[in-house]
């Protein structure tokens, strides 16, 4: 952890977890470096830690550490160098009726219900995982750092949810979840292109994805924003391909 500030190693610590399924790969093994404690990472602190590859989970940042498998990248998306697609151009115009409100971070039993409904629909979890609000909270409701809910309505139904983290010259989107019923409306999409509008009214220089994986499927929209930058070898770059 020598590329940290030495005030940050002051603060905090961390430790590598014991092995576990990886969700991402089947039969696939996974271990986390964990920072901790957590009550003392700020949002300030967990800027320069998600510039190093981490990543927030509730209350616990963690970041890929598997010895034999280095298939999670950080992903990120310039702001100023982005791209829109034509396609994207026309997922704007689709949503443009949509009402959108920023939050503050708090349990809604609206939203949860939305997030049952999406996860049955997308992620097929048990229907016990799924009804366990306390899991649901840990997951999303709970941070210690600066995190916001964004609200995506049209005529007052409730369509998508996303909750962020407000970063020192970015933001981190954490988790979306959305209205299954018409997956052709690309409402995953459109969060991210608000995301970004968001992040230029604010003038703010990254939005940061959480982990590209090339084998798993789920992660196959992160590369449709143009131009990207990976963590590769310990630096953020363009890839060359």
């Amino acid at each position: 952890m020598n590329y940290l500030d030495k005030n940050i190693l002051e603060k905090i610590q961390f430790y590598v977890t014991t092995k576990y399924p990886c969700g991402y790969i089947s039969h696939q093994e996974a271990q986390s470096i964990v920072a901790t404690p957590s009550k003392r990472i700020d949002s300030s602190t967990y800027t320069d830690l998600i510039q190093q590859g981490f990543r927030r989970s509730g209350q616990h940042i963690y970041k890929p550490h598997c010895q034999e498998c280095s298939a999670c990248i950080p992903i990120r998306l310039c702001v100023k160098n982005f791209k829109i697609s034509q396609s994207q151009k026309r997922t704007l115009k689709k949503h443009n009726h949509i009402a959108v409100k920023i939050l503050p971070l708090n349990f809604d039993e609206e939203h949860y219900e939305l997030y049952v409904s999406y996860q049955n629909s997308r992620h097929r979890i048990s229907q016990e995982t799924d009804n366990d609000i306390a899991d649901y909270n840990d997951f999303l409701v709970k941070s210690n750092v600066d995190s916001q809910m964004i609200e995506f309505r049209f005529e007052g139904h409730l369509m998508m949810v996303t909750i962020v983290d407000i970063l020192r010259g970015g933001v981190s989107a954490v988790y979306t979840f959305y209205d299954c019923k018409n997956l052709k409306l690309s409402l995953g999409t459109y969060s991210i292109l608000w995301l970004l509008d968001f992040c230029k009214k604010e003038e703010l220089d990254y939005l940061y994805l959480g982990y590209w994986i090339n084998e798993s499927q789920k992660m196959k929209y992160k590369i449709n924003f143009k131009p990207y930058e990976l963590m590769i070898n310990g630096a953020w770059q363009e890839p060359t391909n």
